[in-house]
């Protein structure tokens, strides 16, 4: 923190409770906002944000599941194909 006077700023509920969730251990708002501040030019300030959650794990099956789905589309999209040409043949 800044040695200089505290200014005091109005923010609604939802912004002071987004700034919560993005409070690390031992931040305090003003470290938070500074970070975040900070974070807008930095293209490698969100490395490693995930670590001790369980987010890369969400994301991973999200992406799993994606693969599975797009394979699925394609089997589909090539006997529907393999049909059609039989069929013309």
């Amino acid at each position: 923190m800044s040695d200089t006077a505290d200014k005091h700023i109005r923010v609604s509920l939802e912004y002071y409770e987004r700034l919560a969730q993005r409070r690390r251990a031992g931040e305090s708002f003003d470290d938070v906002i500074g970070r975040l501040l900070a974070d807008e030019r930095d293209l490698l300030a969100g490395f490693g944000i995930w670590e001790g959650t369980d987010q890369r794990e969400i994301v991973e099956e999200i992406h799993a599941a994606g693969k599975q789905e797009s394979r699925k589309r394609i089997d589909e999209l090539s006997k529907r194909q393999s049909t059609d040409r039989e069929a013309r043949d």
